[in-house]
């Protein structure tokens, strides 16, 4: 993915990578509420 240094103008040390997380939360955690934004709220259509 060094296209993505490049894209970013991050230097070559750097390297990019992915975490995904994965499963579901345990019974007695406690996970915020969190409503999704509108799309115009995120994106700008041209």
């Amino acid at each position: 993915m060094g296209f993505l240094n490049q894209l970013l103008g991050r230097p070559g040390r750097e390297r990019p990578f992915l975490l995904l997380v994965v499963g579901y939360p345990a019974d007695d955690a406690r996970v915020p509420v969190i409503a999704k934004k509108r799309l115009d709220e995120i994106a700008t259509f041209v």
